[in-house]
């Protein structure tokens, strides 16, 4: 790393420790050139993979637009906002972990139908709806007979 003082590369860590409950480290430096110290904080940068959409265009993933979509699924449900945090970092983490740099916005769809159903049936079923665009109520009965038959939460 080049020292902020003098732009020397000859710098040396005397110090580390982690901060922000692990997520960061903070590194003491000194320039091994003009003796000047200073503090950096490394994070691990994660790369979430473009969301490619069904009429072929390409956007960035947007955590934001996840949680939103499963705030509207979990509406007046009983699910705490500490389970609806871990379900967006779960669907994060499997979308990290497919090491892919691309993933079709279906797959995303797949992953938080999944979340829902462990979290709440009413919101599963709710999301469904307009996930796989049911069109009468014979498909909502057909989704819900499923659930209890494969004995439902919520």
């Amino acid at each position: 790393m080049h020292c902020p003082f003098c732009d020397h590369d000859d710098t040396r860590v005397i110090d580390s420790r982690l901060v922000a409950d692990g997520g960061q480290v903070r590194r003491r430096r000194e320039c091994g050139h003009c003796g000047e110290r200073y503090t950096t904080f490394e994070t691990a940068e994660l790369v979430m993979p473009r969301v490619v959409k069904s009429d072929g265009k390409r956007d960035p993933f947007d955590e934001n637009k996840l949680r939103a979509g499963l705030l509207r699924a979990l509406e007046k449900r009983p699910v705490s906002m500490e389970q609806l945090e871990a379900a967006v970092s779960r669907i994060g983490h499997r979308l990290r972990s497919t090491g892919e740099r691309e993933v079709p916005a279906r797959q995303i769809g797949e992953l938080v139908m999944e979340e829902l159903r462990e979290l709440d049936d009413v919101a599963y079923v709710r999301f469904a709806s307009v996930y796989r665009s049911f069109q009468d109520i014979s498909d909502f009965r057909a989704e819900v007979e499923r659930l209890e038959k494969e004995g439902g939460k919520g």
